[in-house]
């Protein structure tokens, strides 16, 4: 526990740990955390981790649902190849091409319904945004990883 807000340490590995905080002055949070200090370790960002297919085609036009879908397999297949799991993800950001809150709330419970759920009890940002890289995509996630040893 620290001063000023309630800590979750997570113990990584031997000498790499993520605590999570949220300070008692700022609002409650649905999952994610205000603060993620890594003690120590690497770090991996990854790219925007879109809708696409190991071919590069759009999956699920126009279905928020299926394309986040694909961006949770994505993701998991980009984390398994640095040898990390949701839970070491320490900032998560996701951006919907939506100005529409029940959207930006959809795509949040998607994420944190699904295997890579681990990773949204971090610090987390949702953007609604105009628009994304690729024609019909619809949702994208970024992500940093503390890697563990």
């Amino acid at each position: 526990m620290r001063a000023g807000g309630t800590a979750v340490r997570l113990s990584v590995m031997t000498d790499h740990h993520i605590t999570r905080i949220n300070p008692d002055r700022l609002h409650p949070t649905p999952g994610y955390h205000h603060i993620t200090v890594v003690e120590s370790g690497r770090t991996a960002y990854l790219a925007g981790q879109c809708p696409l297919d190991q071919n590069g085609e759009l999956v699920g036009a126009g279905s928020l649902e299926q394309q986040t879908g694909q961006v949770v397999a994505n993701a998991l297949g980009a984390l398994a190849a640095v040898q990390a799991e949701p839970q070491h993800v320490v900032r998560s950001v996701i951006y919907v091409r939506s100005s529409d809150r029940d959207d930006l709330g959809a795509a949040w419970r998607h994420f944190t319904g699904s295997a890579l759920a681990p990773a949204f009890t971090t610090a987390s940002t949702l953007l609604g945004v105009a628009q994304l890289g690729f024609s019909g995509q619809l949702i994208e996630l970024d992500l940093t990883v503390a890697l563990p040893r």
